[in-house]
């Protein structure tokens, strides 16, 4: 299971998502170009101590992402407030990549269209959006329960990229 962050905006949201894939051994994407630059004083008040223990693979288009993904045969899961379909309501696989949007436009609907789910969280009537960090934790959450990565998760590295 691997996390991208389309062209993130806002660091603290990206050093705390590399703080979680450190934590629960999930692989994080940056698709450039960032809103910041992607330096550690950028991202360390969020991502503390663990950022030298998360692993980050930067891709310097979504052009180049999709290579990528094309190569590792990979799942592209997007979570998006225009999803049709609940995340609580999807089967995930271990191979899998969520992917997030930016924190102030989501992604385009040309990215969003090359999804292979597109994914909502379900919240309350007249509410826009759930912090992105936030949102991705419920939801890498759910989809490592799902794959049973908690099972056994004494000893939880991450493969290479």
């Amino acid at each position: 299971m691997d996390l991208a962050l389309y062209q993130p905006d806002i660091a603290a949201n990206t050093g705390t998502l590399l703080r979680l894939g450190a934590c629960l051994g999930v692989r994080v994407h940056v698709i450039h170009p960032a809103g910041f630059a992607l330096t550690d004083r950028n991202l360390a008040r969020a991502g503390m101590d663990y950022l030298d223990k998360a692993v980050l693979v930067e891709h310097v288009s979504y052009g180049a992402f999709r290579i990528w993904q094309a190569e590792a045969g990979r799942r592209l899961v997007l979570l998006t407030t225009r999803g049709s379909d609940s995340a609580y309501d999807a089967e995930y696989r271990p191979g899998d990549v969520l992917m997030l949007g930016r924190e102030s436009a989501g992604v385009p609907d040309s990215v969003a269209q090359d999804a292979d789910l597109r994914l909502r969280i379900p919240m309350q009537p007249g509410l826009r959006s759930i912090n992105v960090a936030v949102a991705g934790a419920m939801i890498v959450g759910e989809a490592l329960r799902q794959t049973g990565h908690f099972t056994h998760a004494t000893d939880r590295s991450i493969s290479p990229p």
